[in-house]
């Protein structure tokens, strides 16, 4: 196992209880994974990409952490991280996947010019605050008319991501399936759904069976990397 490949996942300075199939919940991968808290990290600081001096020092610092570890490959637990992905990959030799969108351009050219995908986001309205670095990296402006983007902020039961509570699955399983649902019989171009939440991914297998469409999200894209070391 010391030789194994592993996987490094960097966590915002924020505790909660993870659902299975969170990328916070280790028995959602099939490797190994080693966790490794950005102190002073708070969710706001990463939304927001100002981040101070000191808390610059502790991503650094994770990374050498994690580097030392022989980690294969290097995610987060917040999709806001793609602010970081800068001072990440550039302290690192291992490739760095802060974003489930990082898959978006090869899902893009799996699919005809006319067909679309739909992006699941916990909150429609933040995701806003990292377009313009996910066009940088993902070319998601260069594809505007192939995208929908999809809120799930009014999902019953899921604002407990938003309080940093413990999530009913089983209450908001349906919703997210019902939301689904909804979306795809209002645009029938759509022929799969990227799931960019780290929190979305308990909800993925049960799309699967009720869509049976392919499911992309952060469980895919860390699982995608890590298969060429496996």
């Amino acid at each position: 196992m010391k030789n194994s490949p592993k996987l490094g996942i960097l966590r915002l300075d924020y505790n909660y209880p993870p659902a299975p199939g969170d990328i916070d919940c280790p028995k959602s991968f099939s490797y190994s994974v080693i966790y490794r808290v950005i102190p002073g990290l708070t969710f706001e600081m990463c939304q927001s990409g100002n981040l101070t001096d000191n808390v610059i020092k502790n991503c650094i610092n994770a990374v050498k952490f994690l580097n030392e570890q022989n980690v294969s490959g290097i995610t987060g637990d917040c999709g806001f991280m793609i602010n970081i992905q800068h001072i990440i990959a550039k302290n690192t030799d291992k490739p760095v996947f802060l974003s489930s969108l990082i898959q978006l351009p090869t899902i893009l050219n799996t699919f005809s010019n006319q067909e679309m995908i739909a992006i699941f986001t916990a909150n429609s309205i933040t995701l806003n605050a990292i377009k313009n670095k996910l066009n940088d990296i993902c070319g998601l402006n260069n594809n505007d008319n192939r995208l929908e983007i999809v809120g799930c902020q009014n999902v019953k039961g899921f604002d407990s991501v938003s309080k940093g509570e413990k999530v009913n699955t089983q209450i908001v399983t349906p919703g997210i399936v019902n939301l689904a649902k909804k979306v795809l019989k209002n645009n029938p171009k759509i022929k799969c759904i990227l799931l960019e939440c780290t929190e979305l991914p308990p909800y993925s297998d049960s799309l699967r069976k009720e869509l049976d469409i392919p499911i992309f999200d952060a469980i895919t894209n860390c699982d995608s990397f890590m298969n060429g070391f496996l």
